[in-house]
């Protein structure tokens, strides 16, 4: 199996700029289809209707841990040495050992330590601001605003030096975003030089611990345990991935959103108060993260009337089950006021963002600075015109050029 039907490619360029449309048709004809991954070059089952997603998410017959798939089953490009030591985090085990890890990691990133952030986050993305008004009058969102918040927030909180924070943005987007022509050679160098970078940095913890994410991790015990060097360094691509990808791409879809529906920009700007709502449908409307990572069947596993083959991968879309009309009324409407609004944009179950509140505080103090510092912001190009990463995975602007 090499080819997709034609009106199903998720991973056409055309299909990148609105995926929707193709969601939609999915929903409806084949709302657990089995398609072919032209990046990874492996088979992978997609569902794309709420209620199936959230079964999906929860259902304990698919595995996270590729450790326990037949041979064979994942592409070579999946098993190199660096792309395996990265993998070890508890986004990809099952319980007991997600349940071990997420545990341990929890000790490190309460909610109080996340609202104690408040004031530093509205302080960096002031300076942000300032910075761009004085640069001029316009700006990349992405590279101005969106980008630079949220890496500076996960690196303050592990404790990486400030000079060293452009290179977690050039391995992280290249290893996020596979490249489509098949060579994998840049993902496995930037994972190389991702886990070089930070057995560096442990070894200086280890010797001079500080009041910092890193100290943290590397002291959280439970009952005795401790992350194993592996898991700590896995752990770490984890928290910072996930900690700067998935909120400079709400903030950057966020931004777009409101731009595109000018009387929910007017209604946010009349009532700063409801940002928390207008976040919540703006994860909705176009999350930053457009599928779930993959699962795997372990054995011949029965799933909405389809049998999925022992070793194949399967992911439910969250983009599309956002946009089922079963579960949201009118979905393509965009309503920062919409009640009730259970998007699973940080997916669901075990598995739930263990970061959601950071990226939501992040983007309820950026979004609300920015419409306060910059009342007539506006799109500095034709939206038309605006190009989407490539992928499946992360949903997100490469560009966001606005003028203010």
């Amino acid at each position: 199996m090499s080819t997709n039907p034609p009106h199903y490619n998720l991973w056409a360029p055309e299909t990148r700029a609105n995926p929707l449309p193709v969601y939609a048709r999915m929903r409806q004809e084949a709302p657990l289809v089995r398609l072919f991954d032209p990046v990874l070059r492996i088979p992978v089952w997609v569902a794309t209707r709420y209620k199936d997603s959230v079964e999906l998410l929860r259902d304990p017959r698919f595995t996270k841990d590729t450790r326990k798939l037949p041979a064979g089953a994942l592409s070579k490009e999946m098993q190199t040495e660096s792309m395996q030591a990265l993998s070890q985090h508890m986004l990809m085990t099952d319980p007991p050992d997600h349940t071990r890890l997420r545990t341990l990691v929890s000790k490190a990133f309460t909610p109080r330590r996340v609202e104690e952030l408040r004031t530093r986050i509205t302080t960096i993305a002031g300076e942000l601001l300032d910075t761009a008004r004085a640069r001029g009058s316009s700006m990349d969102l992405l590279d101005a605003f969106a980008f630079p918040l949220p890496i500076i927030v996960i690196a303050e909180m592990l404790g990486v030096p400030v000079e060293d924070r452009d290179q977690f943005r050039d391995w992280t987007g290249v290893i996020v975003s596979p490249p489509s022509d098949g060579n994998f050679e840049p993902v496995q160098k930037a994972g190389e030089q991702f886990a070089r970078y930070f057995q560096n940095l442990l070894a200086r913890r280890r010797a001079e611990p500080r009041d910092d994410l890193l100290s943290a991790l590397m002291s959280v015990e439970e009952q005795g345990d401790r992350l194993s060097p592996t898991e700590l360094l896995s752990m770490l691509f984890l928290l910072l991935v996930a900690g700067h990808e998935t909120t400079v791409n709400l903030i950057g879809n966020g931004v777009w959103a409101l731009l595109k529906h000018p009387e929910q920009l007017e209604r946010l700007r009349a009532n700063p108060a409801l940002i928390e709502s207008a976040v919540e449908e703006m994860l909705r409307y176009r999350g930053p993260v457009e599928t779930s990572t993959f699962r795997w069947a372990t054995q011949d596993t029965e799933f909405r009337g389809q049998v999925i083959p022992a070793g194949e991968a399967v992911i439910a879309s969250l983009m599309a089950a956002d946009h089922d009309p079963e579960q949201f009324p009118e979905p393509e409407k965009f309503d920062i006021t919409r009640e009730p609004n259970r998007h699973i944009a940080f997916g669901f179950g075990i598995h739930f963002c263990l970061g959601a509140p950071l990226a939501r505080l992040e983007a309820t103090i950026a979004i609300n600075l920015l419409l306060e510092r910059m009342p007539r912001l506006r799109f500095w190009m034709d939206p038309a015109e605006l190009r989407w990463r490539d992928g499946i995975l992360v949903n997100g602007l490469q560009r966001l050029p606005v003028a203010f």
